[in-house]
């Protein structure tokens, strides 16, 4: 069957069949972006190191060196600055102790009293590792800090010493280099391309051809994920194109943090256009990526998850080719993680795969997926449901008719019309969004009668009525808009026969004028149809120009439609004769206010779709 239409504006923000194959897929701009970029607590920006003296530097200093020695700041600032080797040493040692402090470590007195430009110095030959070492590790902990320590450090000039230390024989005083520059890299883009441009991504790439120890490989790769994070500007290509290759040997380990960094540093680099998709995607890494999405480590999980919902904003070939690695059998099982966030970023992948054309879709359906995706609706906490009503908005923009009924045979619609009490405005204009696609996709083929009344059983209708009356704009138009084109007749026909208006005379359901409100002369300007006992209803019209709308208070619980016209209108209104407004009238007598539109706005048709990812 044919794809449905969709209007202009939705799918400009989505790919979908047909549509120029150089504007497809574009990236879902976020507006959360908790899902969209890496948490502190997921993968860390800057490390403090807080650990005991390495040992092998520990056997270099003799063992008057190391006894606990209390300095005083003033004693710490005067004994770094000496030439006397040994109180230098123990001054050094000092401030990186009081530097590594888990609380509160006095990071600004530091850099305050002027101490960094020495410890520059410090890392520089001729000076002894074990000199070299508490030096890079003070200033590895004064890098860890804000982005104006950070920048201290930086304009301390320490960036090439680091960069020389990396080639130290002393593993040790390498790997601190190695951490210092990490922090340095990922406090942002400008410290990052200096790193870069230092030339420390070769002295990197050649320390993970050597045999170093699990611990040092950790922040090799920590590092190396902190010289792909960042975007505006991205990483130079040229880069990219030297770390790419370590990145895909590094994907094959088997320790969980080098893992879990690797996938973070692929997650930033396919966090971009297509292009930069491509170059990740090239290297064949997709498989790996998507068994470690299925696996149960979540340190993992998480981050290989992320990439491949980031690949799958990519073209239509770059998303088959991440279907085809295994992620439509992985999907379903990731909807049920029992971790919330694990559901909302599997759901935001699914999303992006929904927004594609028919063939995508089908491989969706034809994986089980729906039923997950359902219960998710259901549910789900809200920042997942979310996520789960942007898939089905993404499946409407591409779905034939045939699979946007597999859709509703699925139960979305149900869950659907219970989220349209949320206080969420954009969802709710999603959610109406569907309604109004799936409706149209009904009447194509004369399906819409039983879709109607499976609306009405679903509570649906009454829903969508009371939204007529919500104050944001555009909720209570669309709502309109889905009443009068689908329901008026049918909700008519359903009064006529409660109220027995249908074997009445006509004068019992006459039109009655009412005084003109503010604002029109004494042109009569609106009426309002009487219910069944005449005198039960009181209408009290008048203009709110601050507001441009007119409110009409009901008093009556039976009263459902306000009929709205003008013998001579202003010229700024453009009201027809047979403009019919539904008022939504609770049981209980009280009050509702249709938002109409004001002076110089027509009641415009429903809004064309301006669905967009979230």
């Amino acid at each position: 069957m044919p794809a449905l239409d969709a209007p202009e504006e939705r799918l400009r923000k989505f790919k979908y069949w047909g549509k120029d194959a150089s504007v497809r897929r574009q990236q879902r701009v976020a507006a959360s972006l908790e899902l969209r970029k890496a948490k502190k607590d997921e993968q860390s920006l800057k490390r403090r190191n807080i650990g005991p003296l390495s040992s092998d530097v520990a056997s270099e200093v003799p063992a008057t060196r190391v006894r606990g020695v209390s300095l005083t700041l003033d004693e710490i600032i005067k004994g770094v600055n000496s030439l006397d080797p040994t109180l230098c040493f123990l001054a050094t040692q000092a401030a990186r102790k009081m530097l590594s402090q888990e609380r509160n470590p006095p990071l600004k007195v530091m850099v305050e009293a002027g101490l960094i430009p020495r410890l520059v110095e410090l890392l520089k030959p001729p000076v002894p590792p074990h000199l070299q070492f508490e030096a890079a590790w003070a200033l590895t902990n004064i890098a860890s800090g804000t982005s104006e320590q950070t920048r201290a450090v930086v304009e301390g000039g320490a960036i090439p010493p680091l960069t020389e230390l990396l080639s130290s024989p002393h593993a040790t005083v390498c790997e601190q280099a190695v951490w210092a520059l990490g922090n340095i890299a990922g406090d942002g883009p400008e410290f990052r391309d200096l790193v870069i441009s230092g030339g420390a991504i070769p002295h990197l790439l050649a320390l993970l051809s050597s045999a170093i120890p699990i611990t040092f490989l950790r922040n090799v790769t920590w590092t190396l994920s902190n010289l792909c994070r960042n975007k505006n500007p991205y990483p130079s290509q040229a880069a990219v194109r030297q770390v790419l290759p370590a990145l895909t040997h590094l994907l094959c380990h088997h320790d969980s943090e080098v893992l879990s960094d690797t996938c973070w540093a692929l997650s930033y680099l396919t966090d971009g256009h297509n292009e930069r998709i491509g170059q990740v995607v090239d290297t064949g890494v997709l498989p790996r990526l998507v068994e470690l999405m299925a696996g149960s480590e979540l340190s993992v999980l998480s981050p290989a998850l992320r990439t491949v919902g980031n690949i799958v904003t990519g073209t239509d070939q770059q998303t088959q080719k991440a279907l085809d690695a295994g992620m439509r059998p992985a999907l379903p099982q990731l909807l049920r993680h029992p971790k919330s966030s694990v559901q909302k970023e599997a759901t935001w992948a699914l999303s992006n795969v929904a927004a594609g054309p028919p063939h995508h879709i089908q491989q969706l359906i034809a994986s089980d997926i729906l039923p997950a995706l359902v219960a998710l609706l259901k549910s789900a906490e809200f920042k997942v449901q979310k996520e789960a009503v942007w898939t089905v908005a993404n499946f409407t923009t591409g779905a034939s008719v045939e699979q946007l009924f597999q859709l509703v045979h699925a139960g979305v619609l149900g869950p659907l019309m219970d989220l349209l009490t949320v206080p969420d405005v954009r969802i709710v204009v999603i959610i109406l969004d569907v309604v109004a696609c799936v409706l149209q996709a009904a009447e194509k083929v004369r399906e819409k009668a039983s879709l109607c009344l499976l609306l009405e059983e679903l509570g649906g209708v009454d829903r969508i009525e009371a939204l007529q009356l919500h104050e944001n704009r555009q909720i209570s138009r669309s709502a309109l808009s889905i009443i009068e084109k689908h329901f008026s007749e049918v909700r008519d026909r359903d009064r006529h026969v409660e109220t027995g208006a249908g074997d009445r005379p006509a004068a019992q359901g006459h039109l009655e004028p009412i005084a003109a409100p503010r604002g029109f002369g004494g042109a009569r300007c609106a009426c309002v149809r009487r219910c069944e006992e005449p005198g039960a209803v009181t209408v009290s019209p008048s203009l709110k120009e601050e507001e441009e709308a007119i409110s009409f208070s009901l008093w009556s619980p039976e009263c459902s439609c306000v009929r709205i016209f003008t013998e001579n209108p202003p010229s700024a209104w453009n009201l027809q004769d047979q403009n019919w407004y539904r008022v939504a009238v609770g049981k209980a007598t009280g009050s509702c206010h249709p938002q109409l539109p004001g002076p110089g706005n027509a009641i415009p048709p429903s809004e064309p779709r301006r669905l967009r990812f979230e």
